[in-house]
């Protein structure tokens, strides 16, 4: 411990030198998982939440041919045909529909097929979007102003009759499994283009005024290098939230197109549109095993993946972030010595520095 020096200012004790600063575990930086130790309270309960319904749909998703007892169309067994509107039980768990088809391995297969929807809709859409306004928030001009009233366009007509008429254009309404997840993909990509469009070229728009910009300009950096390096990945902050919530609309316009007739046939894969299409007789005959499981299915997921999406978007106010980053910046050790300029040494005051009066 060095004297009081001759402005009466005391040094403290410092860490050893060779001491480093602990060193974050590789996970913590993994998306999902940073936002989920950034939350709290309630925030933490409705993430954690949507990430246990989000999870469990993907598992069934992908291991469905090993959890499914039967095919998506599959009939009949080595001990005959099925039997038509059974009730649950130890043979069929989830019952059987008016077709004769097992409930519980239709829910399965259809959460596979929502899952191949989801992901090449997202992906088409999200790359369509985000390079159509980047170009036009960046280059502005003509292309911008054609740009922005086609997305307008599209953006104003209904969503659902829009993916009506896609789907009918590129599969007749007829489709099998390819040929129905592309057109019910297509058809999403379409609706959801616009929504990704106007983000990203808002973010441009202000994003390429900021001084940093100008001064990569002013240096000879290209439109490439400016539009890769600096506005690219500033303006794409808040799509996670947005990809979160229209897989959840994903889903209902798949199921929509489905009930109504212009989704997957049951010969070519699962869907649960379809399945409660057909069980719209049997709710009035009682029979309710072939309605609840597959719009139980729809709800569950659809819930899981619009908790994830609010929890995101809580996680994104600013506020919210300040509150945690202080209560886990608060030293354990609240009556550590404190520098006091003009003073003794004495227990610090947490977020305060002491000072003689």
């Amino acid at each position: 411990m060095a004297g009081a020096t001759a402005s009466g200012t005391r040094a403290v004790e410092t860490l050893p030198e060779d001491a480093a600063p602990p060193r974050r575990v590789w996970w913590h930086r993994v998306p999902v998982l940073k936002q989920l130790r950034q939350s709290v309270g309630f925030q933490r309960g409705m993430l954690v939440a949507g990430l246990v319904l989000t999870g469990l749909f993907v598992l069934a998703a992908l291991f469905a041919p090993l959890i499914a007892p039967f095919g998506f169309g599959q009939v009949r067994d080595a001990a005959g045909n099925f039997g038509a509107q059974d009730p649950p039980s130890g043979s069929h768990w989830l019952g059987t529909t008016v077709g004769g088809f097992d409930v519980w391995s239709r829910v399965l297969w259809g959460a596979r097929t929502t899952l191949l929807v989801i992901v090449v809709a997202v992906v088409v859409s999200l790359v369509v979007g985000v390079l159509l306004g980047l170009l036009s928030g960046y280059f502005g001009g003509w292309l911008d102003r054609v740009l922005v009233v086609i997305c307008d366009a599209i953006y104003a007509f209904p969503s659902l009759l829009l993916a009506i008429v896609i789907a009918i254009a590129i599969s007749g309404g007829q489709s099998s499994l390819i040929g129905g997840i592309l057109a019910a993909a297509i058809a999403v990509t379409v609706v959801y283009v616009p929504q990704y469009f106007r983000v990203v070229r808002a973010e441009v728009v202000r994003i390429k005024a900021e001084p940093y910009v100008e001064s990569a300009r002013v240096i000879g950096a290209g439109h490439r290098r400016i539009m890769g390096r600096h506005v690219l990945r500033n303006s794409t902050r808040t799509l996670p939230l947005i990809v979160t919530l229209n897989a959840s609309e994903a889903i209902l316009t798949l199921a929509a197109l489905g009930y109504l007739g212009f989704g997957i046939q049951p010969t070519s894969g699962g869907d649960w549109g379809f399945d409660l299409n057909k069980s719209i007789g049997d709710v009035t005959a009682g029979i309710w095993w072939t309605a609840v499981f597959p719009g139980l299915a729809i709800v569950l997921t659809v819930l899981g993946l619009t908790l994830v999406g609010e929890g995101l978007n809580d996680l994104a106010d600013p506020r919210l972030r300040t509150r945690r980053r202080v209560v886990d910046d608060v030293p354990v050790d609240a009556t550590a010595p404190a520098l006091v300029t003009g003073g003794s040494l004495g227990p610090a005051t947490v977020g305060v520095e002491g000072s003689l009066p």
